[in-house]
């Protein structure tokens, strides 16, 4: 299959053409129905030869390109028109009736606040463009409104305020919050990218969009639809401007908390951090964990959860003995997974010790259980120690619950 991109430079372009190599290469391979052959990639710097040549060639064509931020709004109907009428023609004059997908906007339905919207209007006429020209070749034409677009590569202070966000805060920069109030219906590009490739496929999600008070609708919320004569993206979130700017301080302040918030899969916080790294300057990718140090070796704390506890390592100089406490709710895991040891346990109250020899050529998870001390030594003369330890609550120095009692 040979693909065609329009404003494959663009944000939206470039997430695309990048995962559509990964699929052609073979790197990519949850899509075996997919055989993507060639990506021609069209952008501001390609020649009308280029595109002529491509309109011939193409087996889909995804129309990404389009003006959203004009110095005049007059460039609005120019680029998200005008373009538009210009890769029609030239698919109609090469003949080629295959599949076009638009990105339109949900500023097009003119619903609301988008009323007035010059840039929705600009995209209506490109939505109607499309639509006639399906009713005139019989191509298959897929038209998507999308709401705002989130996700790695987003431009800053241009058209995206979550993009404005994640920059300034990963930088300590100032930021501008109107109305904490205000609600965003965001739809991350990797949720994107899985439609736009089950519309390559031949089944895309399609819907109405119902005017403002038909059934309870908004004019702006899809309704799937099996005949629809729009197509839509079915995984979407919706947050308020206040809620991202605390999830986005909260993501910031990691390094210095050890603290990682609750991201469940497929969950808006979870693709909101992944896109909020993305935007990390250079000097803040790696950042320093405080190393507590002693003559026995070393203890860093490593990574905190709200709910699943906190993770360690522990570093034990040669013939050294660490532990010799016991807990009464808390319980751990140690890992060795360098060095070799000897992890002793026993029960309070009793004489019988359970012995562990563990080694990092052969890795093991040993519980510390309730109720019985515990001890690790490292039986090495020359090499350190190296203990992964998980604990299943995170370490309140008020309440310790860490008592010494030899094994």
């Amino acid at each position: 299959m040979k693909i065609l991109v329009t404003g494959a430079a663009g944000f939206l372009g470039r997430n695309l053409v990048e995962n559509l190599k990964a699929i052609r290469d073979g790197k990519n391979r949850t899509r075996p129905a997919l055989n993507v052959d060639e990506i021609y990639e069209y952008d501001l710097g390609n020649t009308p030869e280029e595109l002529d040549a491509w309109c011939r060639d193409a087996d889909f064509v995804f129309h990404l390109a389009g003006v959203n931020r004009p110095k005049d709004p007059a460039e609005f109907r120019a680029g998200n028109f005008g373009f538009a009428s210009t890769l029609l023609d030239t698919l109609k004059k090469n003949q080629n009736k295959c599949p076009v997908l638009l990105s339109s906007s949900l500023q097009a339905t003119l619903a609301g606040r988008f009323g007035t919207s010059e840039y929705g209007l600009s995209k209506r006429e490109g939505e109607e463009l499309f639509f006639r020209y399906q009713e005139e070749t019989g191509a298959p034409v897929y038209v998507y409104r999308f709401p705002n677009l989130a996700g790695k590569w987003i431009r800053p202070n241009y058209n995206s305020a979550v993009g404005t966000f994640c920059h300034n805060i990963a930088r300590d920069l100032p930021i501008t919050v109107s109305d904490p109030n205000v609600e965003l219906e965001l739809l991350f590009v990797d949720d994107l990218l899985e439609e736009m490739f089950d519309a390559l496929e031949g089944r895309p999600h399609r819907c109405e969009y119902p005017a403002a008070g038909e059934e309870g609708f908004d004019g702006l919320t899809p309704k799937p639809s099996k005949d629809g004569r729009f197509c839509y993206a079915p995984v979407t979130h919706k947050a308020t401007l206040g809620r991202i700017v605390e999830c986005l301080r909260t993501f910031r302040d990691q390094p210095r908390t050890l603290v990682m918030p609750a991201i469940p899969s497929g969950s808006f916080e979870k693709k909101l951090y992944s896109m909020y790294l993305s935007y990390l300057p250079a000097e803040k990718v790696a950042f320093d964990l405080k190393m507590n140090v002693d003559d026995r070796g070393s203890f860093t704390e490593l990574l905190k959860t709200a709910d699943h506890g906190q993770f360690s390592v522990n570093v034990s100089n040669p013939g050294v003995t660490k532990g010799q406490h016991w807990h009464n709710g808390k319980w751990e895991f140690f890992i060795v997974v360098s060095g070799h040891g000897l992890i002793r346990e026993r029960k309070l109250g009793t004489d019988e010790v359970m012995e562990f020899e563990v080694s990092g050529d052969r890795i093991q998870a040993v519980h510390m259980l309730p109720g019985y001390t515990h001890s690790i030594v490292n039986l090495s003369e020359t090499e350190p120690l190296v203990t992964l330890m998980w604990a299943n609550e995170i370490f309140d120095p008020s309440r310790p619950d860490t008592f010494f009692e030899p094994v």
